[in-house]
């Protein structure tokens, strides 16, 4: 994907959430003015439910008043005698004599004649002391009656109370217990709606955040694909355009007449094929590590010994007409560890093939051995062109090489590290990798010691 298309994906992304989030915001921004709307008119519509059953509370109160002072032949004025103490709770003032099957007849008459059906509790009151003399709760019924627990009869009244009820002044009270305070459900918090716009938000922001990232990765991708690709076809043509002039060479040329020649051109095609087929073998064996299909044969190895070898390969074969230095440190008492030798010496000649190709200037490569923590430590210092901070994270990855451009001054498939990396994690090792572009780079494997 190219710059410009990942550009605009992501631009019509962003397009696309904006879009999506303005309509989720009129939406519940409109949803809100709907409810309140409802809880407004539901308001007024139960404050005038609640109104209307205050009056009819009031009405039959009033009306029981008079009827018990008329039976008393009390007069007197009942004006403002019925108070609504609480929603649910109303008093009756008057200072008269109180029967409670009296009172509780007219309030069961009265609530019937109002068509008050809530179960109410009475009580009558002292009118000195303010101490409930009697009460009862009556409970309705779904035929529009009244009833309480037990049967009252004048039999079960006290004499003492009987007494108090016919000669103190009293005045009572009228409870509806099972009735809600008749008032609005509180409101919805204006601010949950907005918990889901924000959770949706924070949402969709790690999902394209998690897109983008895989855009840009898929993109790394193509790239390291593209690179490998080119690298590839750079790395292969090399060795068959030589071999293709050598054998063309070989096959003009007079057998009888130039030996020396004709075992040169072979040697030359002998060489290149067997450099077609390591590179060839190189990428086979990424491939069977992605399969996990390597054969380890796992032996006690002195690593002294290998990089010993490992650096007179080197300093004869390469260093020498390079005038570079390879030097070899062995501070490590002990450098035996289990692992596979073959694995482990390509492991070690990757790393220092690497210091030698990627160094512009002459090559001065250190090798360091420590003990530490019962653990061996492999130092390989190079004076290279070191890695930036950047490429850093990359380096171990299949295919990845640090871009150069159109140049292809420097060999590879980019699968030296990404071989390392794998073979040195199998053997429960560790590489970390240190690195100042223009000063070098240094490489520290560490494996478990052989117990």
């Amino acid at each position: 994907m190219s710059n410009k298309n990942l550009r605009t994906v992501i631009f019509l992304g962003i397009a696309s959430i904006i879009s999506i989030l303005t309509i989720q915001f009129f939406w519940i921004k409109k949803n809100i003015e709907f409810q309140e709307t409802n809880l407004s008119i539901q308001n007024k519509q139960d404050s005038i439910r609640k109104a209307q059953f205050n009056d009819q509370v009031n009405i039959a109160l009033k009306e029981v008043a008079s009827e018990i002072q008329r039976i008393n032949h009390q007069p007197g004025d009942l004006f403002e005698n019925v108070k609504q103490i609480t929603s649910n709770y109303f008093t009756v003032e008057l200072q008269d004599t109180l029967h409670p099957f009296l009172l509780e007849q007219l309030l069961k008459r009265e609530f019937y004649n109002h068509n008050i059906k809530k179960d109410f509790q009475y009580g009558i009151y002292n009118c000195f002391s303010d101490s409930i003399v009697y009460g009862e709760y009556m409970h309705f019924k779904g035929d529009s009656t009244f009833s309480n627990s037990h049967k009252h009869s004048d039999a079960k009244l006290n004499k003492n109370l009987q007494l108090k009820l016919d000669t103190d002044l009293h005045y009572f009270s009228v409870a509806f217990p099972t009735m809600e305070n008749i008032s609005l459900s509180k409101l919805p918090n204006p601010v949950t709606p907005w918990y889901y716009l924000i959770a949706i938000i924070l949402f969709i922001i790690v999902f394209f955040s998690f897109s983008v990232s895989i855009l840009f990765k898929q993109k790394k991708l193509s790239e390291i694909k593209n690179d490998f690709i080119n690298n590839m076809t750079h790395e292969l043509k090399t060795p068959i355009a030589t071999i293709r002039i050598s054998s063309e060479t070989l096959m003009n040329l007079d057998q009888n007449e130039d030996p020396d020649k004709l075992l040169r051109y072979a040697s030359i095609i002998y060489k290149e094929n067997k450099r077609l087929e390591s590179q060839v073998e190189r990428v086979l064996n990424v491939a069977n590590m992605d399969q996990n299909e390597i054969d380890f044969n796992y032996e006690v190895l002195n690593l002294d010994e290998i990089l010993e070898e490992a650096k007179e390969n080197f300093q004869y074969n390469q260093l020498e007409e390079i005038s570079g230095t390879i030097t070899y440190t062995p501070e490590a008492t002990n450098t035996l560890v289990l692992g596979d030798e073959v694995h482990i010496t390509n492991v070690i000649h990757n790393l220092i093939d690497n210091a030698i190709k990627y160094c512009d200037k002459t090559p001065n490569i250190l090798i360091t051995t420590k003990n530490i923590k019962q653990k061996l430590q492999i130092i390989i210092e190079d004076n290279g062109k070191g890695i930036s901070r950047e490429n850093m994270k990359y380096i171990f990855d299949k295919f990845y090489r640090v871009s150069t451009g159109n140049l292809h001054d420097v060999k590879g498939f980019g699968l030296g590290l990404f071989y390392v990396k794998t073979i040195v994690d199998k053997m429960n090792g560790n590489i970390q990798v240190k690195s100042t572009v223009g000063k070098g780079s240094e490489f520290t494997i560490t494996f478990p010691l052989n117990e």
